[in-house]
């Protein structure tokens, strides 16, 4: 989405990611996984430098990354690798590219031409003159005046509507009716339904709108975002749309099948559209073009010098280039943690401070699976300026040594490519570099036996005289066994370092056939154990890994390599931390790690702590990695009480789980309690009409009287507006209806539950700290924006305060977790006098504690500012329990780069409550 993110940087990121999960969507699966790259130009100019008929580089990255990283927290998807490439090219236009991962049971999923007398039903978002245009615009040349007039071409994204739709497609009893399903992408209604079939009556007049006025070409080719199309049988209409219906989606029968051969537009009864499909499927007239590949400067592509008289001052700029600095500000804005399927998080290490360079996601089986799906990322915009052929070669190289690194094996490995250049024109030079990038990215492929499944392409980088560099980016993926799966930190002192080094060939292509010996060799060492980390070397070359790998752990390392061996661009190479020696040919030793927290090379120590400022604090300027918390202190340890069951003992005790517009953790919630040995339903709270309002709050009444535990799991609910989060759900719990059966489950020993969104729910009901609804005063506690004033996905580590509930009855006072934390208004805010009151009846469940075990207020470990450190609360009689941080999220295999004991069984300690055991 280059074009509308630098052309509304906010509303083009966020629908790049939308538009991303709507194709996987149209297959019926399910999107568990994201990756995102961008390229942008200096973020570091001056404002007043901006070209003029430009934005600031600095708001259009920093938007960007609201936009993409607000519809991805919103609609619940895990983004656990985050880069922004830099280069001069891009002021031309802005790079903005989404991966995503999806999975769908085989057996879910019916593929079937549609016949005469099949219904075509369209659903999701309402239309609008959003998008109108948009696929056009995206080829076209940017001027001075494209933010004055490309406006409306970009789409308005909405999160919430798309995660209905992701519901929707997770039941499979909805997905076998689905004969073909298209999304709304391109070219709108005449596309996503024109496509599905030779013969269709298309009748315009029944496509909901989100205004009235619109004509009926807006009509046709509006690019509007959440909605899709799909094929069923006439006899399966009404069922298909009953699912709808319970999942909150508007649906309305927009299309017939026919045998006429022709697509044809109504709009009230008037034919405005009849095209024979021969017609439409000659796709115009066939164009050609001359392309012509010209020769590469004769210089060395991956010879780098950083500026420094000494190793120590090279090391300081070498980690202060901007294609190597740390991107945590930025990085920990994207959820990353969400879908409990997260096996590596993006930073890692006792301090987490090790990134990592892939993204590693455990499949969404509901029972769990050991599988999960690897995908890396490989482009250097450098070596692709020097040479298209090269560049597309060493990015399939580089995704391929990233993905060995993390513990998987490349020979299984699928690509897809997206390509960006800059506008193509008749001269045959412009033409010679995608035409080079292709080549080279197919010799790669052809030499290491690996399969494209896919591609995209974007060939409008152009503004005025400058270009963005030529691209063809590789995304590389295959399965892994999670157990398998390393992390890049040092894991101890006195193991031996070692380059598993790839050197190219004299034409300055990668050497396939000894890049499968390493690959193949270092893959065999990690499944032996041999291998404790590793690092695929990048823009940074060997330095930039030794200094992260030693970050996290603070282990530092004491090297013997000369300057070209650190700084130089050797793709395909492999630092590794090995157990003992490492007996193979192309492995060159380094060095070996050390107690000391510095690297000493060639006699030059280097503490770490200076190293990692300068890898840190230039780029933290734009996006800061901590707020600036004030929040005052105290601690108690209250006596532990006891909690008995009154009722008959329950082996299986029933979970009630709420689904408000805007939720988004259903899913991790529910198959905690189910591996806890609950019982959990569900319902979704309607709100299209009137009626549909007053049938959900029945059935929740009806739910909550049946259930033992009611549990209000995390996201945005209603968008968390207006002013302020969980408002939406705060009104549903205050109908006299629910409150009263609220009120009856606690006198009857019943539990509640609320997780971040949940969590503030329960505080601005009076839930917590009160035990009632409706008791809120202006001295009641509240939660508000975290200090940084952005969202955070982090791991925390949280100290049991209290042990005073049902919830807590497992825990000992003191005990310490690591607890997946990802929010935006996570602080909780009350007055002293109040606090002194929890403290003193052991409401405070749990605090932010620093990595000594210490209360504190400072970030990164209070990430909000949270008063007293408080993340988590329960009522005074101990029953309810509400904090922020996601404990449902953690399961086998996952977080394994992080330190700590990061099982927090709060659902076995209530399961085991109503068992009374």
């Amino acid at each position: 989405h280059n074009h509308p993110t630098e052309i509304e940087p906010f509303g083009g990121a966020s629908t790049c990611l939308g538009g991303a999960i709507r194709d996987p969507l149209s297959g019926r699966s399910y999107v568990y996984q994201a990756m995102r790259v961008t390229g942008a130009g200096d973020i570091f100019q001056r404002v007043e430098d901006t070209l003029p008929g430009k934005l600031p580089q600095r708001i259009i990255s920093r938007k960007a990354a609201a936009g993409y990283s607000s519809y991805g927290n919103q609609i619940g998807l895990a983004t656990t690798h985050v880069r922004e490439i830099y280069h001069d090219g891009y002021v031309a236009k802005r790079l903005e590219v989404g991966a995503v991962v999806g999975a769908v049971k085989a057996a879910d999923v019916r593929r079937e031409q549609p016949v005469p007398g099949d219904v075509v039903l369209m659903f999701g978002g309402r239309t609008g003159r959003d998008g109108v245009g948009g696929a056009t615009g995206s080829s076209k040349e940017h001027t001075d005046k494209s933010l004055e007039t490309c406006g409306s071409e970009v789409q308005k994204g909405n999160a919430p509507e798309e995660r209905k739709l992701e519901r929707l497609f997770r039941r499979p009893e909805a997905t076998r009716l689905v004969k073909k399903s298209n999304d709304f992408g391109a070219g709108g209604v005449s596309v996503a339904i024109g496509e599905l079939t030779d013969g269709l009556d298309i009748y315009l007049d029944r496509v909901p709108v989100k205004y009235s006025g619109l004509n009926t070409t807006e009509l046709a080719i509006s690019e509007s975002q959440e909605r899709m199309s799909v094929v069923v049988e006439a006899r399966d209409e009404e069922e298909f749309c009953r699912y709808c219906r319970e999942e909150n989606i508007e649906v309305v029968h927009v299309a017939d099948v026919t045998d006429t051969n022709r697509m044809r537009m109504y709009y009230k009864g008037e034919r405005v559209v009849d095209l024979s499909r021969s017609f439409i499927d000659s796709a115009g007239a066939k164009h050609y073009a001359r392309a012509r590949v010209g020769a590469v400067e004769r210089r060395d592509p991956f010879r780098r010098e950083p500026a420094g008289e000494d190793i120590g001052q090279k090391m300081l700029e070498n980690l202060g280039d901007r294609n190597v600095l740390s991107q945590r500000g930025l990085i920990e804005m994207f959820d990353a943690s969400i879908g409990a399927s997260t096996v590596l998080m993006p930073f890692g290490g006792r301090t987490q401070q090790t990134e990592t360079q892939v993204s590693v996601q455990k499949l969404p089986v509901e029972g769990g699976t050991s599988t999960a799906s690897i995908m890396a990322f490989g482009y250097n915009p450098d070596i692709a300026s020097w040479s298209p052929y090269h560049g597309a070669a060493y990015a399939v190289v580089e995704a391929a040594a990233k993905v060995v690194a993390a513990g998987a094996r490349y020979d299984r490995m699928r690509y897809s490519y997206q390509e960006y250049f800059e506008r193509m024109t008749r001269c045959a030079e412009s033409w010679g570099k995608p035409l080079a990038a292709l080549l080279g990215a197919l010799k790669m492929q052809v030499e290491l036996g690996l399969p494209s499944i896919g591609g995209k392409d974007s060939m409008s980088g152009t503004f005025e005289q400058i270009n963005v560099p030529p691209m063809l980016m590789a995304f590389g993926i295959t399965t892994v066994d999670a157990g398998r799966v390393i992390s890049p930190e040092f894991k101890r002192a006195g193991s031996r370092l070692y380059l598993v080094r790839h050197t190219p060939l004299k034409s300055c292509m990668p050497d396939t056939a000894q890049l499968k010996k390493n690959f193949t060799f270092v893959s065999d060492a990690i499944a032996a154990g041999r291998i404790l980390s590793a690092w695929a070397v990048g823009f940074g070359g060997v330095a930039e890994g030794l200094a992260k790998m030693s970050f996290g752990n603070r282990i530092g390392a004491e090297v013997t390599a000369d300057e070209r061996t650190l700084f130089d661009w050797s793709y395909g190479s492999i630092v590794v931390e090995c157990d003992g020696e490492l007996d193979y040919p192309r492995a060159e030793l380094l060095g070996r790690t050390v107690e000391d927290e510095a690297l000493t090379i060639a006699g030059v120590r280097m503490p770490l702590d200076t190293l990692y400022r300068a890898n840190t604090e230039k780029f933290a300027r734009i996006y800061p990695d901590k707020g600036e918390n004030h929040a005052p202190l105290m601690e108690s340890r209250p006596e532990r009480r006891t909690f008995v069951y009154e009722g008959e003992a329950v082996e299986h005790p029933v979970v009630y789980l709420p689904v408000f517009p805007g939720m988004n953790c259903d899913y991790d919630t529910a198959r905690a309690f189910r591996n806890a040995g609950a019982e959990v339903t569900s319902s979704v709270l309607c709100n299209l009409r009137g009626d549909d309002i007053l049938r959900s709050i029945r059935e929740m009444k009806e739910h909550i009287a049946a259930c033992h535990i009611l549990a209000l799991c995390g996201g945005f609910s209603a968008g968390d507006e207006p002013d302020g989060s969980a408002k939406f759900i705060v009104n549903v719990l205050n109908n006299e209806l629910i409150r009263e059966e609220v009120h009856r489950l606690l006198d009857r020993g019943g539990l509640i539950l609320g997780i971040c969104n949940g969590f503030q729910a329960l505080v601005k009901s009076g839930l917590l700290p009160y035990g009632r609804l409706g008791m809120v005063t202006r001295e009641s506690p509240t939660l508000f924006r975290n200090d940084i004033n952005r969202h955070i996905s982090q791991i925390v580590s949280t100290r049991v305060s209290s042990v005073n509930s049902p919830w807590l009855a497992g825990f000992e006072l003191g005990e310490v977790h690591s607890i997946a934390v990802s929010h935006g208004e996570g602080k909780f805010v009350v007055g002293e006098e109040l606090a002194r009151e929890l403290f003193a009846h052991g409401q405070v469940a749990f605090q932010y504690v620093d990595p000594e075990g210490r209360v504190t207020a400072d970030a990164p470990w209070n990430p909000n500012g949270s008063y007293y450190a408080i993340e988590g609360l329960v009522s005074r009689d101990g029953r309810i329990l509400g904090k922020m941080g996601h404990t449902e999220r953690y399961g086998k295999d996952l977080f394994k780069n992080i330190a700590g004991n990061r099982e927090q069984p709060l659902f076995r300690n209530a399961v085991n409550y109503f068992r009374k055991r």
